[in-house]
């Protein structure tokens, strides 16, 4: 494309959502440094704030979908999981391998030779903590739960609500759109600002981005949940410049325990 001899246009305005939501989404498109801002369709009244009765969460991570949808079935929803949920079961037996004192070769788990390893290294290792939720959902619920759950998923036409991650989300769009809680916010630095608040660490733009797809995948209704800390973080930091940190949990890779 860069070699095509052409007058280049670019698109800002949605014709999915509102200015309200349109004014959310620039909020991440500035901290991801985007060279463009969106407008939203006056015509379209696109609301920001709670939603009861969402018809898709959009989680960062495949743990906090499965974690998504064991909730909805529990609270009686039909619930659908984008592309099924293979990815899920799979971790669930590589788990209930582990815990019955086999090996794996799910390459998440491959390295671990019981299922008492996955827990010390998610509780005690630094890099363990992207294994730490999923381990938090084994323990609670059972690799059997989890499989039994995914044997109640059901297609999208028939489901009350849809769970997906916010990358399987992209070129998708729901009328009202709740954001899952596994979005964490920047740690704190120890500076503080004039109010002595802790100052946070820049947003790393590969998670603004990610954060930008969730936000912009609603039509009528977004409830920001997981992001809502957006609001405290713009009037606790200054970012000059976009950030280029490690995003969370390694998002530059697809895995199990990631993005995907």
């Amino acid at each position: 494309m860069t070699a095509f001899d052409a007058t280049p246009l670019t698109l800002t305005r949605s014709f999915r959502f509102g200015p309200r939501l349109a004014e959310q989404a620039n909020r991440w498109l500035e901290l991801a440094d985007a060279p463009i801002r969106l407008t939203g369709t006056e015509s379209i009244s696109t609301e920001v704030g709670t939603i009861a009765h969402p018809d898709a969460v959009l989680c960062r991570t495949n743990i906090g979908a499965m974690s998504e949808v064991l909730s909805l079935l529990a609270a009686g929803h039909r619930v659908a999981l984008t592309r099924g949920g293979d990815t899920l079961s799979r971790l669930a037996l590589a788990a209930r391998d582990l815990k019955e004192g086999r090996r794996t070769n799910h390459p998440e788990l491959v390295l671990f030779t019981s299922w008492g390893e996955v827990q010390d290294y998610a509780t005690y290792d630094p890099a363990g903590g992207d294994l730490q939720p999923f381990v938090d959902l084994v323990d609670t619920h059972g690799p059997d739960a989890i499989l039994s759950a995914v044997d109640e998923l059901i297609d999208e036409k028939h489901a009350d609500v849809t769970v997906s991650t916010a990358h399987k989300a992209k070129g998708r769009e729901w009328a009202a759109v709740r954001i899952a809680d596994d979005f964490p916010p920047p740690k704190d630095t120890d500076q503080h600002d004039a109010q002595g608040r802790p100052v946070p660490e820049p947003v790393c733009d590969t998670d603004a981005r990610l954060a930008y797809v969730a936000v912009t995948r609603a039509r009528r209704q977004l409830d920001l949940g997981g992001l809502a800390w957006i609001d405290t973080h713009l009037t606790t930091s200054n970012e000059p410049e976009p950030s280029r940190c490690v995003p969370h949990d390694k998002r530059s890779r697809e895995s199990a325990v990631g993005p995907a």
